[in-house]
């Protein structure tokens, strides 16, 4: 196996000892499945609704908190992000940002999506400690708020509304990035032997009533990426494209990353570089 997969794969760390679990048996009780007309009116309903939604998107609200956060001089080093932080294009701009990452960053010598940039800043830039920001980086389902690194990934997602993706797959150090996590993408383990391929490889596969997108074609791609950061209606809660990376390897039951680590900013710039050329429409609702 390709050394810088291992090196990748060795960034996830074991949680609650997950591959400890067995899985449950199936119910040997049959039940009707829905047919492909059902799940396919289903899925024309959700987006039905999604796109009535998208008008009062409650991103906004989070928006607005990152906007103050970016603005305010904080931390212990008392400094704002605005003054500080440079996320590729030029210190304390955001426009057109956040759809040209993940990309590298030759002053922490890494590649880097928004989220894993931002964090940086608070930590280099801001003085804050990172096993702070990372003890709890997400809003769970009891939170009252949102972290200040969702409300500020959103902020500056926000400003690249609209705008066509165009990670720099050229820059070497990217392209190497976006090929670990091409391998990482279609790498089997776990008690039910999956990858991220299993579910998003090819055409045609669905989970429930859910069409998985083909992340290796530019409007599968564009699928995944789309609507990150996002206001998930089941929870009430505002989360990232992070988030959502850990959320799958918990689905595959694979250990979870760790917070903004190599091997989630590798596959983010597989993800989304695979998605280069399409319009990114900003913060949206997610089921």
């Amino acid at each position: 196996m390709n050394r810088n997969i291992i090196s990748a794969l060795c960034a996830l760390t074991v949680v609650g000892g997950a591959f400890a679990q067995t899985p449950k048996k199936p119910s040997t009780k049959a039940a009707a499945a829905p047919t492909i007309e059902e799940k396919d009116a289903a899925t024309l309903e959700f987006e039905k609704f999604r796109a009535e939604m998208e008008e009062s998107n409650p991103a906004e609200l989070f928006e607005m908190k990152g906007q103050e956060l970016w603005k305010t001089k904080r931390g212990p080093k008392n400094v704002s992000l605005a003054e500080t932080c440079d996320l590729g294009q030029g210190i304390g701009k955001v426009d057109g940002a956040y759809v040209k990452m993940p990309r590298y960053f030759a002053d922490a010598d890494a590649v880097m999506d928004a989220e894993r940039r931002i964090v940086w800043c608070m930590v280099e830039k801001q003085g804050f400690k990172f096993d702070d920001i990372a003890k709890k980086p997400f809003q769970g389902g009891n939170d009252n708020s949102a972290p200040d690194i969702t409300n500020l990934v959103t902020y500056v997602a926000t400003h690249s509304r609209n705008m066509k993706i165009a990670v720099p797959l050229n820059d070497p150090k990217v392209r190497d990035a976006y090929e670990v996590g091409k391998e990482i993408a279609a790498y089997r383990a776990g008690p039910y032997d999956f990858s991220c391929n299993t579910c998003h490889g090819g055409d045609g596969k669905r989970i429930r009533m859910q069409n998985l997108p083909n992340l290796s074609t530019p409007q599968g791609a564009l699928k995944g990426v789309q609507g990150w950061p996002g206001y998930r209606m089941t929870g009430g809660v505002m989360l990232t494209h992070q988030w959502r990376m850990g959320d799958c390897f918990r689905q595959q039951r694979f250990p979870q990353p760790k917070y903004a680590s190599d091997a989630v900013a590798y596959l983010l710039t597989y993800m989304t570089g695979n998605a280069n050329g399409q319009v990114y429409k900003g913060p949206g609702i997610k089921r």
